[in-house]
């Protein structure tokens, strides 16, 4: 493949298998598309799918799998740790290799005017594709979630890019853009008090004053018996990861609270990983040529 447009879409169902299985299903053994990852959570009730691919296969199996969970969830029924206002909840696409932003920003737009032709899903545009500025973060429009947004999708202001302004009775509405790579990197708490987990979130975060490329909000993980700052890293190569990890220590530590573990969810750059290991080992003048793995993949190319 020498376009490659990634695309990681987020759905509403992270417990029943065979929901799950049917929504995968549209994404495995296609010419021109390749299955990465797929990780579904029963506390945040989500999965999330990692696919890359050639613009227009890509495309066919994106809007293939939206159509199922469209087919199959019912968010009427949905109940989850993550905010959520549809099936399909965000269908982010993301530029790799001999593609642009440009190019994602269009195919975004292409798949969102599909998806309401197609299903009757009302669509915003987000990030790199909002149509205005109070578009472009994904928070603002999820703001109410599935249940609100019977109400708020009648505001002028509110009014979807593509589709009716009526949610859908069962799939909700769903945000399709274009953005950069983003890194979902959640930090566990020695704590079951959501309070302090969301007290937390509020101050790492960008939009409270914390660090810029970061969003954040606390989840209960009431199997654990634990809490969850649940992160969003927008932008890892201008916000590295070990920020997010020692500023949520310093902001736990006010409360007699400390970090039992750390997870990604889905796939992550080298790079991401590589720069955080430098800071912890204190590495000087390292680089990504260092790598081995990175080195091999360059002689490939």
């Amino acid at each position: 493949m020498n376009r490659i447009m990634e695309c990681v879409p987020n759905f509403s169902e992270g417990r029943d298998l065979q929901k799950i299985d049917q929504i995968v299903a549209p994404f495995r053994g296609k010419k021109g598309v390749k299955l990465l990852d797929y990780n579904n959570d029963e506390d945040h009730n989500r999965l999330v799918v990692t696919v890359v691919g050639e613009p227009e296969p890509l495309r066919d199996v994106v809007l293939e799998a939206i159509g199922v969970a469209v087919s199959v969830i019912d968010l009427n029924q949905h109940t989850g740790q993550h905010p959520r206002m549809g099936a399909a909840d965000v269908v982010p696409f993301i530029p790799i290799r001999g593609v642009t932003m440009d190019d994602a920003i269009a195919l975004s737009k292409e798949v969102g005017q599909a998806v309401a032709d197609r299903y009757g899903v009302p669509v915003f545009l987000y990030e790199k594709s909002a149509t205005a500025p109070h578009r472009e973060n994904l928070a603002a429009i999820r703001k109410g979630e599935f249940e609100g947004m019977a109400e708020k999708i009648h505001q002028p202001e509110w009014k979807p890019d593509f589709g009716p302004a009526e949610r859908h009775p069962t799939a909700g509405t769903v945000a399709i853009g274009a953005r950069m790579p983003l890194v979902a990197y959640n930090i566990n708490l020695s704590t079951p008090s959501l309070e302090i987990a969301h007290g937390i979130a509020k101050k790492i975060r960008f939009i409270g004053g914390g660090l810029r490329y970061c969003k954040a909000m606390g989840v209960e993980l009431k199997d654990r018996g634990i809490t969850q700052v649940s992160i969003n890293m927008t932008d890892y190569t201008r916000t590295a990861l070990y920020r997010a990890f020692e500023l949520v220590r310093i902001e736990a530590r006010r409360y007699g609270v400390s970090i039992v573990g750390s997870e990604i969810i889905g796939l992550v750059p080298m790079e991401a990983l590589i720069d955080t290991a430098s800071y912890y080992l204190g590495l000087e003048n390292f680089s990504m040529q260092q790598v081995l793995e990175a080195r091999l993949l360059e002689n490939e190319e």
